[in-house]
């Protein structure tokens, strides 16, 4: 699943400039987004541009991250070579080498990635669920080439198979060249990748078996994304097992064109166990911050804020060459306390229903 969403424009100095190919140096363009690599304008043409200027900020030598959704900011990372620039069948890509953030991947013009921070994202989106039931065995993950929740997933001893589906094959080339030590996740023996669309391999693999799924495969969701428009959600309920879980990103509370709200309303007509939002700090997403659903079918009781399959940070297992830098559980179980304006919209849809008995939390005035 390919991410078409953002605008944004990549500028770079005279110097970078020089040290791009001529095919590094065109325009990318995927329908609304953009990538554009160019060279410090002379004062001759900065009059010309002022105007563009105003509604895409550039700064020489500097990568900016801009789009409609969050209006009147621009997100700037200092650009000191650029790794990688191409194009699959699917989806634009750029590494590049940052001054703060090491490493940056950029799909499709939306920044995915740094090696700063990476480990925020990936360690709280797999461990929040899988630490919130007891032994999982057998976890779907679509999306998430990059091989970073691999990598987590492959942390639990008691998975005994991690299959992930994943359409751009380019794109997992590209993370285990560029960023191996994010990639290492694909070297664990436990690990399938299904090279497919992730809707088509959840219908053909409708069966009730999954101990746990977790989808990175869409950014951002707005109130017309696809999901509220297919049967996706259906799907991933039929491929869990009773009481099995679902960890799915779900966008920032400090924008309100990202309707959290319909999102949880979606969630809770299909899962009828447990539904819960959570977020965590990633510096150098927009708001600097992302969310979490997390949702379990009718089952099992799952309570989400307190995990019960914690990991010893002092045994190392899996294939991951460094311990755990973000998550613990006591990072998990905060990660569910919400800023009073948040709890306002969130709580009024979010509740759980376990074996049959409803529970819905208290909004806040």
């Amino acid at each position: 699943m390919e991410t078409k969403t953002r605008i944004v424009s990549a500028t770079f100095s005279a110097d970078l400039h020089s040290k791009m190919s001529k095919e590094d140096m065109v325009m990318i363009s995927n329908g609304e987004n953009e990538i554009s690599a160019q060279p410090d304008v002379t004062a001759e043409g900065k009059d010309k541009d002022s105007c563009d200027d105003l509604k895409h900020p550039r700064i020489p030598g500097w990568f900016a991250e801009h789009c409609p959704i969050w209006p009147g900011q621009a997100h700037f990372l200092k650009v000191e070579k650029i790794l990688f620039q191409g194009s699959s069948k699917y989806q634009s890509m750029m590494v590049f080498q940052s001054s703060a953030y090491g490493k940056v991947f950029v799909l499709d013009g939306a920044l995915q990635l740094t090696e700063k921070d990476e480990c925020s994202y990936q360690e709280m989106m797999t461990h929040l669920p899988l630490c919130s039931i007891p032994n999982p065995k057998k976890v779907l993950l679509i999306g998430g080439g990059d091989g970073g929740i691999l990598r987590e997933i492959s942390r639990h001893s008691s998975v005994e198979q991690i299959h992930i589906c994943e359409i751009d094959t380019m794109l997992v080339d590209v993370y285990k060249q560029f960023f191996p030590d994010i990639a290492v996740g694909y070297d664990d023996p436990r690990v399938t990748l299904h090279v497919s669309d992730g809707i088509a391999f959840l219908v053909s693999n409708a069966g009730g078996n999954y101990d746990a799924i977790i989808v990175d495969a869409f950014d951002p969701i707005r109130p017309d994304h696809e999901l509220f428009e297919t049967s996706f959600f259906e799907l991933v309920g039929n491929a869990l097992r009773p009481g099995g879980v679902l960890c799915i990103q779900a966008e920032s509370i400090w924008f309100d064109s990202l309707d959290i709200e319909k999102l949880v309303t979606k969630c809770r007509q299909v899962f009828r166990g447990s539904v819960e939002y959570a977020w965590t700090i990633v510096p150098a997403y927009p708001s600097g911050v992302i969310g979490f659903l997390l949702c379990s079918t009718e089952g099992s009781p799952v309570n989400f804020k307190s995990p019960i399959n914690p990991i010893d940070p002092n045994v190392s297992y899996g294939v991951a060459k460094a311990p755990l830098k973000f998550y613990n559980s006591e990072v998990h179980s905060a990660s569910f306390c919400l800023p009073s304006f948040a709890k306002k919209v969130i709580n009024s849809k979010v509740g759980s229903t376990m074996n049959g008995v409803g529970t819905t939390a208290t909004q806040m005035t």
